[in-house]
Parts: structure tokens; C-alpha cells; sequence
């Protein structure tokens, strides 16, 4: 009789490093839980940015295992397998969660804030639950993460939770393996959490949550503006369908027309069905609305709706997003309608995050104020998207989505802060191949948002563990960001304006060969001394050559003229030799002035030939904020004209030179209506990019094609521009994973230096 064989399985110890966002998404409990339905015995450790897994069992169930790592994994992580190797074998008889490795040198993330995760949704909802309306309840799907990270590793002791300790049962779950709190680092309950209080003038607070949500609630639907303290910051909260609430708000915080974002309830299988009552989606619109990041999107207004007609007047699109905190969604359920949700801040600076500070500064702006007690470390506003080409793209990165990590092509000598530029600030820190990108910051002008440009700059430095010991700003000298870093004592190094935002789309794309970089936005130093901003750059990261632009004019006034777009509108005319009969300065003061040359430097920026084209088209003589003429220009077109043949000229600078004179007849033309004058000015514009390109790639025979810098956050420019570019042959990108416009700048400088570096 034959023996029977017996396979026996041979035990297997394998050592796995994983990389990626394994930091702030429940991951090493993933780890526990999976290692747990396999049977396979270690440990899991967290070792600032990296995970070391050491998995004991049988072969093919250590196999079985290390897929799961990568297919199982959450959500809100994405892992990658660092190494795997063999080790000898494990003295142990369990799966445990070790403590985090404190000192080790790893690649660190930081995580962004997460929004509110269905179990943690049903919990809040679930009248028998003890968490049941709080409205800070979380798990490790989900909460706040960056903004309350004071130190790293992420752990409890290192956040703004560390002043809440753990009621028994909370403290449980936290030491649980097998919970979905375990070593949630925000985990709390209405026992040993944050609470909320409503302060009204003249009455008294009111300390406990429930009853402090009910009055916010009553306060809301009577009429008044309440200051709500979310995640990363305020938001200024008003009924979106009451003209006159929304009309004070604007009248306090001295925002007459700038878009105000719109908040609504959760509803439908997406979330968004409440909200379809107001605006129409796009597919991707909807998508992103609803997914992890719960940003601010961009979407048509619904003709008839009852939205105030004064929460984006003059433009067709409204800012909408969903509730992403619990403590929004329980403010929006109670009120079962949209609410204007802007950032609490004085306009311009960053949002506000301290509780005494928002108070004093916003008590001129809001009726009353529902504050929490967990302490914001830094602040992060809400992002902001909009579909252009087919693709949502950033206009603005903040709670959600930052900081970006992004990689470089090149690996750099030593780390360097970038500190971008003027507008839409953002800090990068960039070492060997990497960058790390704030979110927004704001507008360098005012001493808040220069007290949190350097909190910022130094937090990242702290949590990454990575020490700048240089800086690169833009060339402008009089930009804050450039002053700053000539105080610092480090050492300084410039890049041009439009050479960074070139470099931050051919860096974050990373495609080989060379590039024609359209780089259009408002105005820029140049390194001819005149301000630029209608440039098409030659070349890639590091080796740029000016090839194109538009013709020059001086523009009266200098930085007057981006809030008076009546200035480059009269400019244009005067450069012609010609008038224009609706010019507001009745007394000739700036026509003295661009006559004798004083304080009116030259410019090609295109940003400046939208201000005009506004000015003439729309009678829009001033602007309350930036971009609004542009922007209610582009809010009037309905499909594309026949374009006006512009003239390209070689300068004897070797340049070729768009020539707009061709469009001021058209544009005061009021034998057409305005839609038929905007859609001839975009389409012109739009053919006349394609024609630089087709003329230069006959000299270069470059055909991939980039669109940077914030005029191409106008979809009618970029999608005309794309499409005929396209049927040219040409490959066309925009950027995807930061916005065009100058929040990329500090990315842009760091993609800069470091290809300088590489081909020194």
C-alpha cells in the first residue's frame, strides 16, 4: 500500500515597508484587521510616513495577506509596497499594534481634513446611538487632521484634542484594535469632547450644544448672520433664499458683488438632490460635489430659481458645496434649505480660526456667533473647482485637498521654501524630489495674512521634519513675499513671474521635451522691466525663451487699473490715436497723466485686455474684486462666433507681437447685442493663440502645448483655445492637480531652481 503524502505548508516571515498616504486614514487598524481574517501574527508600526509590517503565517497566506495590503486598503489611503523581504521567524503568537516610531527618517505626509464618513453619518443620525447628534463625532475615516496636527507622529498627545482627555468608554474603542476608532486621534463624545455655545449680544451664552444649535438654527431662519467655527475656519452663514440677509451680509463685509458659496442639505442617493432644485450638474460636477473632498464646485444656475439673486450677481454659475463636518450637517438638516456659506475672514485675508479673535474682528459682520471649544492649529478654507475642458480643476486648494504633495522631475541640492507671489498665496517646501503645497493663504497685503504666511511656513518645515536653508520668491520687488524673504537671512534666489507658472505645468505633467507655454494672467514683472502677462515661453523647466506675445500699451494708473478696468480700456483707445466716448475720467486727470508718461508702466497682459473688453462691453466702468469685469464677459457668451483676424508681427526684438487694435470697433459696437461682442472677443482671442502657435512651431516645430495662468480659469477662452489648437495637431494641457493661477507659483519656482540645479 502506498503512503499517503502530506504537504505541509511552509511558515513564511515577511518584513513589508509601505509608503504613500498610510498617515491619518486608519490605516495601521486596516493592517490589524486583515492580518486578524488571515490568521497571520506581528505587528504593524507607524514610522513617521512609512508603515513596517512584520506578517507571520503560511506562505501562501502571507501572500494572500500582502495583496490585501494594497487592494483592501481604506479609502483615503493610497500604499504603495516600499520593500518585502524575508526575515527570520517571529517570536510571537498574536498581531499587535505597536507604538509609533517617533525619531525614525521616513517620508512623511501630512493629512488634509476629511469630511464626514457614512458609518460616522449613520451614528450621528441614529437616535439610539451615544453619539447621536454630536457634532464633532469621528473615526478614522474621517475628521479633522491638518488642522489640528501640532506635531508628528500623529498621535493624540501631538494634537489640539490633547486638552480633551478620554471618557472610559471613548478610551475603549481608542484602545481597541478591532474598533473603527482605534487610535482615531479626534475620537471624542458629547462626555469628554468639544462643545458648542451661541453668543448673541445681550444674551446670555448658551453652553450646551443642543440647545446652542437651535438657537443658531432660529437665528439663520429670522433673518440674521451667524459666525459658525468649523474645521479649518469660520464661515459667515446666511439664508441663501433671503434677499435682504444676504444683501447685510455683503453691506458688513463690504463685498457688494464677489460670488458668494452656497451650502446645502444632503438629500438623495449623491447628497446633491436638494441642491438640483437651484443649479444643473455636469456629471463631473456632481461627482466631485459628493465625493471625499466636499469642495466648493462651480455650477450653472437653474433660470427661475429661488436662490437671492444676489449671491453671484451678474454671472450664471454659482459656488455650491455639501455639509462635510457633522456640525454643518446638523445645521443644515434643522434647516432644511441652502445657506450662503463664506469664509469668515475681513475679505482678502485668510479665514479666521481663534475663537476671541473672530469674535472681535467679525462682531461688525455677524449677529451672533456658534463657537466650539477645540482649538484650530492652522487654518484651511474651503477649496475650489471648476470644470474646464471636461476635467474639474482646482481655482483654489485648501481643507481637503492640501497640502498637495507633488513630485519633481529632478532631485534638488538642498530643501528651499518657495514663497510664490502676491495674490492667492501659497508656500511651497520643496526637498530632494518633493514639494509640499500649503493650501490658500490669501492676498499678501494686510498683516494677518503675512502672521499666517509665516505660521504656515514654519509649520510645514516642523511637521515635515525638513529645514529650508534658502528661499525663492518672485522677481518683484515690491511683492510682500519678496521683502520677506530678503529679511530672513537665508539665502535668496528669483524666478520670473511667468517662467514659475510655466514650470509648474511642465513640471506637474512631467511629459518629455520641450514645451510652448502660453502663460496669460493679469500682469507680472518681466525681465525686460514691463509687465507681463499675454507670453508664449519656449523651452522647459529651467531654459525659458519669451517667443510671442500681445501688443504692448501703458496703462494708466499701473495697479489702479486691476479694480478700475476702465483705465485699460481708455488705454487701448489712446495708444490708436483714438477716443472712446464713454471714458469716465471727466476731468482728464489719467489722460494727463498717460500723456506725460507718469505712473504708467507698459504692459502685454491679457488679463488687462479682458478689463477692457469688460469696461467697453458691459459699461462696467470698476471692479469690487478681481477678475469681475473678465468674469461676467465670459457669463454672457452662448456658442462661439466667427473670429476677428488679428495681425501677428515679428518685433524687432525677434518677438511676435498679437496686434488687438481689430476688436475696439467691434466692442463698442452697439449695433450688437453684448452676448454677440463677447463671444467675437473670446473667439478672437482664442484664434489669434492658435495662430502664435502655428507660426511658431513652423520656426520650432514644438508641438505640445501648455495653458497656465489665471486667464485660463475662463472656459470659454480655454475650451475654444483648446479645441482649435487641437485640430491643429497640437497636444494642449492645462494643469490638474494645482489651479493656473498664481496658488501655483510657489510650486512653479521650486520646479524652477531645482531644474536650473540639474543641468548645472
Amino acid at each position: 500500500m502506498a503512503e499517503l503524502a502530506i504537504h505541509v505548508d511552509e511558515t513564511s516571515a515577511q518584513r513589508i515597508r509601505l509608503r504613500g498616504h498610510v498617515q491619518g486614514v486608519g490605516f495601521r487598524p486596516f493592517v490589524y484587521r486583515l492580518a486578524v481574517q488571515h490568521g497571520v501574527v506581528g505587528h504593524v508600526q507607524n514610522q513617521l510616513g512609512e508603515v513596517e509590517v512584520l506578517a507571520q503565517g503560511s506562505a501562501e497566506v502571507v501572500e494572500r495577506f500582502v495583496d490585501g495590503l494594497i487592494a483592501d486598503a481604506p479609502p483615503l489611503s493610497s500604499p504603495t509596497i516600499l520593500s518585502l523581504e524575508s526575515v527570520g521567524e517571529l517570536d510571537c503568537d498574536s498581531f499587535r499594534i505597536i507604538e509609533s516610531l517617533a525619531d525614525a527618517d521616513a517620508q512623511i505626509f501630512v493629512p488634509p481634513d476629511y469630511f464626514m464618513c457614512d458609518d460616522c453619518k449613520d451614528e450621528l443620525q441614529n437616535a439610539s446611538d451615544r453619539r447621536h447628534a454630536y457634532p464633532f463625532i469621528n473615526c478614522t475615516q474621517c475628521g479633522p487632521r491638518y488642522t489640528l496636527i501640532e506635531a508628528l507622529p500623529y498621535d493624540r498627545k501631538n494634537t489640539s484634542m490633547s486638552g480633551f482627555p478620554l471618557c472610559p468608554q471613548c478610551e475603549a474603542e481608542y484602545r481597541d484594535p478591532a474598533d473603527r476608532r482605534f487610535h482615531a486621534e479626534p475620537v471624542a463624545c458629547a462626555t469628554c469632547g468639544p462643545q458648542l455655545q451661541f453668543e448673541e449680544p445681550g444674551s446670555e451664552t448658551v453652553i450646551v450644544s443642543e440647545a446652542a444649535l437651535e438657537k443658531a438654527v432660529a437665528s439663520i431662519r429670522a433673518g440674521a448672520i451667524v459666525a459658525v467655527k468649523g474645521i479649518g475656519g469660520y464661515h459667515l452663514i446666511c439664508d441663501a433664499l433671503d434677499h435682504e440677509a444676504v444683501a447685510t451680509l455683503r453691506e458688513r463685509k463690504r463685498r457688494p458683488d464677489k460670488p458668494l458659496a452656497v451650502m446645502f442639505p444632503v438629500a438623495g442617493t449623491d447628497g446633491l438632490d436638494v441642491a438640483r432644485g437651484y443649479v444643473s450638474f455636469t456629471y463631473e460636477e456632481a461627482a466631485l460635489a459628493s465625493g471625499p473632498i466636499r469642495p466648493i464646485v462651480l455650477a450653472r444656475r437653474k433660470s427661475g430659481s429661488a436662490l437671492a439673486a444676489n449671491v453671484a450677481p451678474g454671472l450664471d454659475e454659482v459656488g455650491v458645496f455639501l455639509p462635510y463636518s457633522p456640525l454643518h450637517q446638523l445645521l443644515l438638516d434643522a434647516l432644511g434649505g441652502p445657506v450662503v456659506a463664506t469664509s469668515g475672514n475681513i475679505s482678502g485675508e485668510p479665514v479666521l480660526t481663534d475663537n476671541a479673535e473672530a469674535t472681535r474682528r467679525l462682531r461688525p459682520v455677524a449677529d451672533a456667533f456658534l463657537q466650539h471649544n477645540r482649538p484650530i492649529v492652522r487654518p484651511a478654507d474651503d477649496p475650489v473647482f471648476r470644470r474646464i475642458a471636461g476635467t474639474m480643476r482646482p481655482l483654489r486648494i485648501g481643507r481637503g485637498c492640501a497640502p498637495r504633495e507633488l513630485e519633481l522631475p529632478y532631485r534638488q541640492r538642498e530643501p528651499l521654501l518657495a514663497v510664490g507671489g502676491h495674490m492667492k498665496g501659497t508656500v511651497a517646501l520643496s526637498w530632494d524630489n518633493r514639494v509640499v503645497v500649503s493650501p490658500h493663504i490669501g492676498e499678501m497685503d494686510s498683516p494677518r495674512s503675512l502672521d499666517v504666511f509665516e505660521q504656515v511656513a514654519s509649520d510645514l518645515q516642523d511637521l515635515y521634519g525638513v529645514r529650508a536653508n534658502r528661499i525663492v520668491c518672485d522677481a518683484h520687488p515690491g511683492y510682500t513675499t519678496h521683502r520677506w524673504a530678503q529679511r530672513q537671512g537665508l539665502p535668496v534666489e528669483t524666478v520670473w513671474h511667468h517662467e514659475a507658472h510655466a514650470s509648474a505645468v511642465a513640471a506637474e505633467l512631467d511629459r518629455p521635451g520641450d514645451w510652448l507655454m502660453f502663460a496669460w494672467d493679469g500682469v507680472g514683472l518681466g525681465s525686460d522691466g514691463s509687465l507681463w502677462g499675454g507670453e508664449a515661453l519656449l523651452g522647459r523647466p529651467g531654459s525659458w525663451s519669451r517667443r510671442a506675445s500681445l501688443r504692448t500699451f501703458r496703462l494708466p494708473g499701473g495697479d489702479k487699473a486691476g479694480r478700475e478696468p476702465w483705465r485699460s480700456a481708455a488705454a487701448l483707445h489712446w495708444e490708436c490715436g483714438l477716443e472712446w466716448a464713454a471714458l469716465p475720467d471727466s476731468e482728464g486727470i489719467a489722460r494727463a497723466a498717460w500723456e506725460s508718461d507718469l505712473n504708467c508702466p507698459v504692459t502685454s497682459a491679457a488679463g488687462r485686455l479682458f478689463d477692457a473688453a469688460a469696461a467697453i462691453i458691459c459699461e462696467f466702468p470698476n471692479a469690487s474684486f478681481e477678475a469681475q469685469g473678465p468674469m461676467m464677459l465670459e457669463s454672457v457668451c452662448r456658442s462661439p462666433a466667427d473670429a476677428i483676424a488679428l495681425p501677428l508681427r515679428e518685433g524687432a526684438d525677434e518677438i511676435l507681437r498679437t496686434d488687438w487694435q481689430p476688436l475696439l470697433g467691434m466692442l463698442a459696437d452697439h449695433s450688437m447685442s453684448r452676448a454677440r461682442r463677447a463671444e467675437l472677443f473670446h473667439t478672437s482671442i482664442a484664434q489669434a493663440i492658435a495662430e502664435q502657435a502655428k507660426a511658431l512651431f513652423a520656426r520650432h516645430n514644438i508641438a505640445q502645448i501648455g495653458l497656465c495662468g489665471g486667464v485660463f480659469q475662463n472656459r470659454v477662452l480655454a475650451e475654444q483655445t483648446i479645441a482649435l489648437l487641437e485640430d491643429a495637431g497640437f497636444s494642449v494641457y492645462l494643469p490638474l492637480t494645482l489651479p493656473c493661477n498664481d496658488a501655483a507659483l510657489s510650486y512653479g519656482q521650486a520646479a524652477q531652481i531645482a531644474a536650473l540645479e540639474s543641468t548645472q
